[in-house]
């Protein structure tokens, strides 16, 4: 078996993430070596200045510092950086770009919505598409959501993850970073701020709906740092197991339980729960909204969870070459 250990960093508005891996090509298989999340908020208050805050910028910087000594003792023979919503919309990303390249040898690529979309599509469906037709198994077509920070992409596919043009994707301006900054502001929010919010959504969700097909979708497969926290309170856990997460069937009814609850909590309520990552309790909400509202606009009766996502596809993107 011939493998490529490559290292994979997905630099998001609210985490910055880090996948080492050996990848398998021939088989289509990805092993772990190491995964790490840090909690960065580098699009801290982008939305409204149209600037990365020089405190994000530090904070994503010395995290990002903190990888490049595991990815040089991991001897990774190719490294990718992906950035995304935050640093498309700050005028200042030159900033950033610069102090990555200093640390990690490599410039960041400030990839557009539509190959966020793709990326993630392939990182989400890969194991999806190698275990079609067994019992039980999800049926494609799929439609994969990504709830970022800053934005969230919708991308409609088959079997194929690798087969970018037969995908039908889009990347909408909702996130939970930003419409908690524009409009989760009280502790609960209130009922207006909430309605506010869903209507802010409802607007993103007709747009991706007039682009992508999504009632063509059979399986609704969700992604990212809000859907597997929901997922892991919908189940109960004690402490965030991305073992139990991942792949996990929630029903609409259940994701819209955790969402009322998560809406009506005050903060301290909110960081007394267990499987809530201490840098998700403040955005957290909204996050849980955006999912709500996917499922009950496009009448998706379940979600399958998936730990496995744009990280996993900026892996996976590294595994053909030197």
């Amino acid at each position: 078996m011939t493998t490529k250990r490559v290292a994979a960093i997905d630099c998001g508005t609210n985490s910055l993430r880090l996948l080492i891996a050996d990848i398998d090509a021939a088989s289509g298989r990805l092993a772990d070596v190491e995964r790490r999340m840090e909690i960065v908020r580098l699009g801290q208050g982008v939305d409204a200045t149209g600037m990365l805050a020089p405190e994000a910028l530090e904070r994503t910087l010395r995290a990002l510092a903190d990888y490049a000594g595991d990815i040089d003792r991991s001897s990774a023979r190719a490294v990718r950086m992906v950035a995304t919503s935050a640093t498309r919309d700050a005028s200042n990303a030159a900033d950033f770009s610069a102090g990555v390249e200093k640390i990690l040898g490599v410039l960041p690529e400030v990839i557009t919505g539509a190959e966020e979309a793709q990326l993630s599509f392939a990182g989400a469906t890969a194991e999806l598409a190698a275990a079609s037709g067994a019992p039980d198994a999800p049926v494609p077509p799929y439609l994969v959501v990504d709830i970022g920070g800053g934005s969230t992409e919708f991308v409609l596919g088959g079997n194929d993850a690798a087969g970018a043009a037969e995908l039908a994707a889009i990347s909408v301006d909702i996130g939970c970073v930003r419409l908690t900054e524009r409009h989760l502001h009280a502790d609960p929010p209130t009922e207006g701020q909430i309605q506010a919010a869903t209507a802010d959504i409802d607007r993103a969700l007709a747009a991706a709906e007039a682009a992508v097909p999504v009632g063509d979708a059979c399986t609704l497969v969700g992604l990212a740092g809000s859907v597997t926290t929901v997922t892991a309170i919908a189940l109960g856990l004690p402490f965030y197991d991305p073992s139990r997460t991942h792949h996990a069937r929630i029903t609409a009814e259940a994701v819209h339980g955790v969402t009322t609850s998560l809406l009506t909590l005050p903060r301290v309520e909110r960081a007394a729960i267990g499987s809530l990552h201490p840098g998700r309790v403040d955005v957290i909400g909204a996050g849980a909204l955006i999912l709500d509202r996917i499922m009950q606009r496009f009448g998706f009766a379940e979600m399958v969870a998936s730990e496995h996502d744009i990280l996993d596809g900026i892996a996976w993107s590294l595994a053909v070459g030197g």
